[in-house]
């Protein structure tokens, strides 16, 4: 396992003196949208001479610094670095254990307040999002992924709401507006998360449940009930699930991502509920991440692909342990699309796996999910199936629980699965995948029998067919997004008119498939001739917060003068109701 290294994206000094656990004790204060109270840091001295413990911090309003007697600690708050936030300097003294008292700002980025308005059930709401270094915004901490530690919490929150963490949870709402948690494995902290709502619980099987406004529960409790199922092939696959209970929890639609894999209690975005199944997927990937990502975790984010890529194919196999491997099929060819259309717009630099960042936010989206899962494809195709899932899980027991960085897994790779397979780092072409631009030309290469009848079908259009008299019984959600992707860029109005008449793109609830719409006829012009498309356009920009979604389709329409002044006249009224996440990616592409 790799020992504690410094990382770049954290003030943190590990090899001097690290967290190893904390405790948490704050109060909600919806109405002034603030986290007040404490954070106690039980520390371990790497170095015995060790005097100092460097936290990071961004924008906290910080009080008195303590040991855990409560004596004074000498600290010093260095300046703010406009990515990384200020370094917290404390001095130990004879303690190892470190309280910080302290409250939250409205600059804190991992926060997002909903107001009433903003809710189905009419009550404020708050949530976290901690990833990739958002945490030090909410907790004084050594905000790194390498660095690990349990928790516990003491939360209080009006009595009419309910609080659940990334932790052991209650099913039911306290009657004090007390709650209290422990998560006894340890957690790097953007896998520390809260969340505060009018929230109701339905059990999904013996270990999983998901957790809604009320609204929205019933639904929520449908769409996900093969979620014991998920768990369960995935450990056929790689081992047991480790961390008890696995939860989802459905935000707001403000949420700035599909899921996030908080330990316990995955936060999902409702845009997933489709009411007809054929986007849970996402559950499959963030419940991959219990084993990759939460189990073994890349040591920095410049490590992302450790994570991400193992987890997309971790969840290509459970979907087709769970749907088969057509359905799969269908999955992969569209993760290729998108990598193909990330690569387009790329430099060769900012394509490679193992990347050096300045920003941990800056990876490509989709380059360390779908290249790195092309990577792990290419190997099980040279060594094998049945050779490729015992290295896997073997990764995943010897490395649980403690971090991975490139170079490390390089060399196990080498020595326990290239070696006994008579291969060398050369032989499967590591170097270009890593650390080269694009993708290799040894890329496996997905057919799906379900896209080939779209591709009858879109030449039938493209022929002269009325959309209406197309063949389309039956397609599931994937097989639409590729009808929509596989037409031309160009496309004549009167094709457009006619596809939109026959499948109501434009007012589609399946979020893949209207985004891959948008993307399209903003791109063909066709939207701003046509005042119902132009507000069903501007309802989905202002009524979801995936940030995946909305740089697509902000991307498509800043691509034009007409575009981008459309773009701003709908940012101007829906930024307010965005994450800081989503606002930021925005921001960047209409600057």
């Amino acid at each position: 396992m790799p020992r504690l290294t410094p990382d770049p994206h954290s003030y943190a000094r590990p090899l001097e003196a690290v967290v190893r656990r904390m405790a948490l004790d704050l109060d909600v204060d919806l109405d002034q949208q603030r986290l007040s109270g404490s954070v106690t840091l039980d520390v371990e001295r790497v170095d015995p001479a060790a005097r100092e413990l460097v936290l990071d911090t961004w924008h906290l309003d910080l009080g008195a610094v303590t040991d855990g007697d409560g004596t004074p600690l000498e600290h010093h708050l260095g300046e703010h670095d406009e990515i990384l936030g200020a370094p917290l300097t404390v001095r130990l003294g004879d303690s190892d254990r470190v309280v910080v008292h302290y409250a939250t700002t409205d600059r804190a980025t991992a926060l997002q307040w909903l107001g009433p308005e903003q809710t189905s059930s009419g009550r404020p709401f708050l949530f976290t999002q901690s990833q990739p270094i958002l945490a030090r915004s909410w907790i004084p901490c050594q905000d790194s992924p390498g660095i690990r530690a349990p928790y516990d919490a003491t939360v209080r929150v009006p009595v009419h709401l309910m609080a659940v963490m990334s932790a052991e949870n209650p099913t039911e709402r306290s009657t004090d507006g007390h709650y209290r948690f422990t998560m006894p494995e340890p957690v790097p902290t953007y896998l520390v998360a809260l969340a505060v709502g009018d929230l109701r619980f339905r059990e999904l099987g013996a270990r999983s449940g998901v957790y809604a406004e009320e609204a929205v529960v019933e639904e929520a409790a449908w769409e996900f009930a093969d979620t014991e199922a998920m768990i369960e092939a995935a450990e056929r696959l790689y081992g047991p699930y480790r961390w008890g209970r696995y939860d989802l929890l459905i935000l707001p639609p403000s949420f700035p991502y599909g899921g996030m894999e908080n330990p316990r209690l995955t936060f999902a975005t409702p845009t997933v509920i489709a009411g007809d199944r054929s986007l849970v997927t996402l559950v499959a990937h963030e419940l991959a991440h219990s084993w990759s990502g939460n189990l073994v975790t890349n040591a920095t984010w410049n490590d992302l692909w450790l994570n991400e890529g193992f987890t997309t194919y971790f969840e290509t196999r459970i979907d087709e342990e769970m749907y088969g491997a057509d359905y799969t099929s269908m999955l992969l060819r569209l993760g290729r699309q998108e990598l193909e259309k990330t690569l387009a717009d790329a430099s060769p630099e900012q394509t490679v796996l193992h990347a050096e960042l300045v920003d941990p936010d800056g990876h490509l989206p989709k380059l360390p999910y779908e290249k790195g899962s092309l990577f792990l494809r290419m190997l099980e195709a040279r060594v094998g199936r049945e050779t490729f899932d015992a290295f896997l899980r073997d990764y995943f027991d010897r490395f649980a629980f403690g971090s991975m960085d490139t170079p490390t897994f390089l060399a196990h790779l080498e020595a326990e699965l290239l070696a006994p397979a008579g291969l060398t780092p050369a032989d499967v072409r590591v170097e270009e995948w890593i650390h080269g631009p694009g993708v290799p030309d040894d890329a496996p290469v997905f057919s799906s029998d379900a896209f080939t009848l779209v591709e009858a079908q879109v030449a039938r259009l493209l022929a002269g067919t009325p959309a209406d008299d197309l063949d389309v019984d039956g397609w599931v959600s994937h097989q639409w997004v590729h009808l929509v992707r596989s037409l031309p860029v160009d496309a004549d109005q009167a094709l457009l008119d006619d596809v939109d008449a026959a499948f109501g793109f434009s007012t589609t609830g399946n979020i893949e498939v209207a985004t891959a719409w948008f993307e399209l006829v903003v791109g063909a012009g066709w939207v701003f001739e046509r005042p119902a498309a132009d507000e069903a356009l501007a309802d989905l920009l202002t009524r979801h917060g995936r940030a995946l979604y909305l740089r697509k389709v902000y991307t498509r329409l800043a691509a034009t003068e007409r575009g981008r002044e459309r773009a701003r006249e709908i940012y101007e009224v829906a930024r307010p109701t965005y994450h800081p996440v989503s606002q930021g990616v925005v921001d960047r592409i209409l600057a």
